[in-house]
């Protein structure tokens, strides 16, 4: 057994050159802050990697295992049979049990008192933690960068270390990158680096980790009972983060913030609480420093966003309409429920439709309500530049969603592309005025129950329909992003809308549900098994094929996963057992 040391701490570039001042000790002399158990690196070490890979670092991940992999794992478990019992029947609905924390009006979170940087969000920007995007985010004047360790990430081992190493360089001022030469080496590359090296000075970060059903295969937890598990994804992308960049964070003028995705219930949300509660204690930071904003991306945490809240009050923001992993949870649910739960082509359930505006309105009222932020969706919109029509058109609608989301009382909201960033912060500009966020401002006239967030069958009430076009959309799609993760990219541009696992989930999983529920296109025709190979052998006949383009795998996953009769609850966990472990 051993406690844990100090992390590591570089010499601030803001300082006169005088040694910065080292951190007080962390290795606090109680059973809290000593690893019983051990976390081994498993795959290969790579240039660099041992700047993150620190005995001290794998010491703290053994840590947070030993308290809290347990845990986990009983709450998978727990999702699981929910999932299962919703799919075969059983509505969800708000909790009768946790109805005296509802009630009672006399609480609040946390906010952003206290929180440097994250009182003003009305415009984030999203993406991967490369280099490029890395620096390309923090070079973007959006007033916060998610930098996304989940979905828009490839699990690779090179990219779940080497983002950790991209955010430590950039708390630091110190990254920079040299894209490949265009010619072979006759011509440099491209060279990217920060504008500034003032933490203060570019867009508040706010890091996710992978979710609780994600396991990293690299890092082995070896137990005191002397089982060895792959080591989870959440733990080690929050523990390395922590562990490397809280401090240095506080001392350049914010803190450590982060999003957490995938929550189902509140019971989850209180495992992340006690993981903060956990960290801080053992690397000495004040409690109450961390502040989360949670994404409510799937329907059972609709239900729990009260309690969700309440079990993070100390360390939370607010939360997030994440819109692209709620439809597809929304599908995943009711999957086996038979025509009335069966949602249009993707492209067709918009932001308007009656079961997304209630959702949407219920996060708005709730996080006010409790003096927590509510942070809109995502416009995965990408420009093009050489069809200006398109995007203006697409421009268009992106200026009237986010206008929308002002209008509705949302404090900020996401975008995918820099060029975006204008639209967003003119419609939010229009309604906040010199005022940071509109936390103030409470929906006392959102009146949500159960009979609102379930109908969905609303969406095909509003004239949107099930078409071969839509079909055919799904599994291109739904290919196209599965061969970019295996190639390593988990954020793809693919028909001028930035895809990832979130999306992609959606066209797998209506693959799925249509199939499987017999429905029929607007034109009569039935969806079947034979017809859905049919289309998928039309793509890969008519897509031009490159080296390495692993497409071949990708329709072996999808197939697996849209087309199987099984439903896995998430198409990357095969693929990554298969793939990258």
């Amino acid at each position: 057994m051993t406690t844990i040391a100090d992390p590591p701490r570089t010499q601030s570039p803001r300082s006169t050159g005088s040694p910065a001042t080292p951190p007080r000790g962390i290795a606090l002399a109680d059973s809290a802050t000593v690893a019983e158990g051990t976390i081994d690196v498993v795959g290969p070490i790579e240039p660099g990697f041992e700047e993150i890979l620190t005995p001290q670092a794998l010491e703290f991940l053994a840590l947070l295992h030993d308290h809290f992999a347990d845990a986990r794992c009983e709450l998978l478990l727990t999702r699981q049979r929910r999932t299962r019992q919703i799919a075969d029947g059983a509505d969800p609905d708000f909790l009768p049990t946790t109805r005296p924390v509802r009630d009672d009006p006399s609480w609040r979170v946390a906010g952003s008192t206290g929180a440097p940087g994250l009182s003003d969000r009305r415009v984030e920007i999203t993406g991967p933690t490369d280099p490029k995007m890395t620096i390309n985010a923090l070079n973007s004047g959006a007033k916060v960068w998610l930098a996304d360790a989940e979905d828009a990430s490839s699990p690779t081992w090179g990219n779940v270390v080497g983002g950790q190493l991209s955010l430590r360089s950039a708390i630091r001022g110190e990254l920079s990158f040299d894209g490949p030469s265009p010619d072979g080496g006759r011509t440099p590359g491209k060279h990217y680096a920060l504008r500034t090296s003032e933490l203060t000075e570019m867009p508040t970060i706010v890091f996710r980790p992978r979710g609780w059903h994600l396991f990293e295969s690299h890092l082995a937890y070896t137990g005191t009972d002397g089982s060895t598990q792959p080591a989870s994804g959440s733990l080690v992308d929050f523990g390395l983060y922590f562990f490397h960049n809280a401090r240095e964070l506080i001392s350049r003028g914010r803190g450590p913030y982060f999003y957490l995705p995938k929550l189902e219930s509140h019971r989850e949300a209180r495992l992340w609480n006690e993981v903060f509660e956990l960290a801080q204690h053992a690397l000495d930071i004040p409690q109450g420093t961390i502040r989360a904003t949670v994404l409510i991306e799937t329907l059972p945490a609709a239900f729990e966003m009260e309690e969700i809240l309440y079990e993070l009050r100390d360390h939370c923001a607010g939360l997030n309409a994440g819109r692209w992993d709620y439809l597809f949870s929304v599908i995943k649910c009711f999957r086996s429920r038979g025509d009335s739960y069966v949602l249009p082509d993707r492209a067709q359930v918009t932001m308007t439709a009656p079961f997304m505006r209630a959702y949407t309105e219920l996060l708005v009222a709730t996080c006010h309500r409790r003096g927590a932020h509510a942070i809109g969706g995502m416009s995965a919109f990408i420009p093009d530049r050489r069809n200006p029509e398109t995007t203006e058109r697409a421009f268009a609608k992106v200026r009237a969603d986010k206008q929308r989301e002002a209008g509705d009382g949302f404090d900020g909201s996401w975008v995918a592309h820099p060029d975006l960033i204008g639209i967003a912060r003119e419609a939010f500009d229009e309604v906040l005025g010199e005022r940071e966020n509109q936390v103030e401002r409470l929906r006392d006239d959102v009146t949500v129950g159960q009979a609102e967030l379930l109908d969905v069958a609303s969406a095909r009430r509003e004239g949107a329909t099930i078409t071969e076009a839509g079909l055919r959309t799904n599994i291109s799609v739904g290919v196209r992003y599965i061969a970019s993760w295996l190639r390593g990219t988990g954020a793809a541009a693919l028909d001028s809308l930035m895809e990832d696992a979130a999306t992609a989930e959606i066209s797998r999983s209506q693959v799925w549900q249509w199939m499987h529920s017999g429905t029929r296109t607007e034109d009569g025709v039935t969806i079947t098994r034979e017809l859905c190979e049919s289309m998928l052998q039309e793509f890969l006949r008519t897509t031009p094929r490159t080296p390495g383009d692993r497409l071949d795998e990708a329709v072996t996953i999808f197939r697996e996963v849209a087309m199987g009769d099984e439903f896995p609850p998430f198409l990357t966990t095969s693929a990554y057992a298969r793939f990258f472990g």
